[in-house]
């Protein structure tokens, strides 16, 4: 059996996903980058061995898998969000942050302008 290596990277993806505890074996290898990052996130490490005889089996702890630990297909590109799509995004999201004290129109330049210089879609 291939070991599955966890990095620093990938316990914060388990932590962000719910994982609490991980049971670290001998085809399991945490990095010491990895070990850090647990136990400043609190998730336990454990040895495969160390449940006494009388807890619970809990398959679920290491069920999860962090995106980075598993093998997996090249992403997919998501389409690139048009112009006016952005536009909108970004307008709304001033428009909450600000509310109506600044001129709607002025707003749209300043936003064409920035997208257009960032090279936004």
């Amino acid at each position: 059996m291939p070991k599955i290596f966890y990095t620093e990277r990938d316990i914060e993806d388990l932590y962000h996903s719910g994982v609490t505890t991980l049971v670290v074996n001998d085809d399991v290898v945490v990095t010491d980058l990895g070990r850090e990052s647990a136990r400043k996130l609190g998730v336990e490490l454990l040895k495969e061995n160390d449940q006494p005889s009388s807890a619970p089996i809990r398959p679920y702890i290491t069920e999860k898998k962090s995106p980075s630990a598993a093998p997996s297909l090249p992403p997919t590109p998501a389409p690139a969000p048009t112009r006016t799509a952005m536009e909108d995004r970004v307008l709304s999201s001033v428009k909450a942050k600000v509310g109506d004290t600044i001129d709607p129109g002025l707003l749209q330049t300043i936003i064409q302008r920035v997208l257009k210089s960032v090279g936004g879609s």
